[in-house]
């Protein structure tokens, strides 16, 4: 036992506990505590996984959506590019046709004069032989 003195004078008797008594609810405690702070981490740690999954479904799927916008956004711009190669195209060969009919009706008229003569130069290089 031990004998202390306060503030006041008066005389109080303090009894020490030996540690073999006193520890083992104590240690008990805080085993008890570990124990369930080790439970929250364990459950922390399955709440993390799941959200980490999550996480990656939602990216997955936002990826997807993107890839999806990029495909349609990609596959309108090609239609406009065709349509304006063929806008291009068409009027190209338009032109070509206009051209072709031009020459076709210089040449038929060509023919059309020359026809007579060139009646007349084969009469006379028949009659000639």
């Amino acid at each position: 036992m031990k004998i202390r003195r306060s503030k006041n004078s008066q005389k109080t008797l303090e009894k020490e506990i030996p540690a073999s008594i006193a520890a083992p609810g104590t240690v008990d405690k805080i085993i008890k505590a570990l124990s369930g702070l080790e439970s929250d981490i364990d459950s922390l740690n399955e709440n993390l996984s799941d959200m980490k999954k999550q996480l990656n479904q939602k990216a997955q799927k936002e990826i997807d959506k993107l890839r999806e916008q990029v495909i349609q956004m990609a596959t309108k711009e090609a239609e406009v590019i065709i349509s304006e190669a063929t806008e291009k195209a068409k009027s190209e060969s338009q032109r070509i046709l206009t051209t072709g009919d031009v020459n076709l009706k210089d040449v038929q008229n060509k023919i059309d004069t020359k026809f007579n003569e060139a009646v007349d130069h084969v009469v006379s290089t028949v009659l000639k032989a």
